[in-house]
């Protein structure tokens, strides 16, 4: 009998996690089943707690239900206690194990798939919420030679760096700044807000990019965002999130099943079916 999982969200028809995971079981032999799993928006603890009930191993958490999952776990992995989110949940001698697999996913592509490094290199980040949050820890320990957070509001961006404050390699590493006190170019932009949901563009000056910037978009879809087509106009090679969702769910599925599957054929699928 497989081992089930599934992705807990609402809505939850439009995740495209089952096909991905079942290309990462085919991939490694893996025998699993993996399905999506529409949560009342006050039914997630009930929902968890009947598939910890049915003998499910783990669960991927989408919106909205992330920070739901960080007070339900039992124990939490460090990155997801720093970033107060968990989209992943394993099912472990009864306790419930979170974790945030969201930021492994976007260094992985960043410097993998992109080839581009973020050690000792400038970057600017584009708000401050619980995206860019999830994010933080694992691109501190890339090593960049500082990160500046740029968000409408200061006072949040401004409470983010203090929350980071211990994981710093050095003073400056992180700060935050107003949109207007933006000095030169660097060399990775993140838009982290959720202005491309709305067709819109984040605020970030045509300064901050230049031959060379890698301008990269958590969102993703079939047409480039007007924070990529900005961007570009400005010099600066583009990239959307789609390649950092198949990484957060490759690095979600080496904590449940030990084993990590390669992506890059199966990036390509997902892209051509956008």
């Amino acid at each position: 009998m497989n081992d089930k999982y599934c992705v807990i969200g609402n809505p939850i028809a439009h995740s495209k996690s089952p096909d991905i995971h079942a290309a990462f079981a085919r991939q490694t032999g893996q025998d699993i089943a993996y399905e999506r799993c529409l949560a009342p928006l006050d039914g997630f603890a009930a929902t968890v707690r009947r598939l910890v009930a049915e003998g499910y191993r783990g669960a991927n958490v989408t919106v909205p239900f992330k920070l739901e999952a960080a007070a339900l776990a039992t124990r939490l992995a460090e990155r997801a206690r720093l970033a107060g989110a968990v989209n992943t949940l394993a099912f472990v001698d009864g306790e419930i194990v979170g974790d945030n697999t969201d930021g492994p996913g976007l260094v992985a592509d960043i410097v993998r798939n992109a080839q581009t490094p973020l050690a000792g290199k400038r970057v600017l980040l584009l708000g401050a919420g619980g995206a860019v949050r999830g994010v933080m820890l694992p691109i501190l320990r890339e090593g960049p030679s500082n990160i500046v957070i740029v968000n409408r509001t200061r006072a949040t961006a401004d409470a983010l760096v203090a929350h980071f404050a211990g994981q710093l390699a050095h003073p400056g590493q992180l700060v935050a700044a107003n949109v207007d006190d933006i000095d030169g170019a660097f060399d990775v932009v993140i838009n982290g807000t959720s202005a491309s949901l709305a067709s819109a563009l984040p605020p970030v000056p045509g300064s901050a990019f230049c031959q060379g910037t890698l301008a990269f978009d958590m969102m993703y879809g079939k047409m480039p965002s007007p924070f990529m087509d900005f961007a570009a106009r400005h010099g600066a090679l583009v990239r959307d999130g789609l390649g950092m969702l198949v990484e957060q769910a490759a690095e979600a599925f080496a904590i449940w099943r030990g084993v990590r599957p390669a992506t890059g054929d199966i990036l390509a699928q997902m892209r051509s079916q956008l």
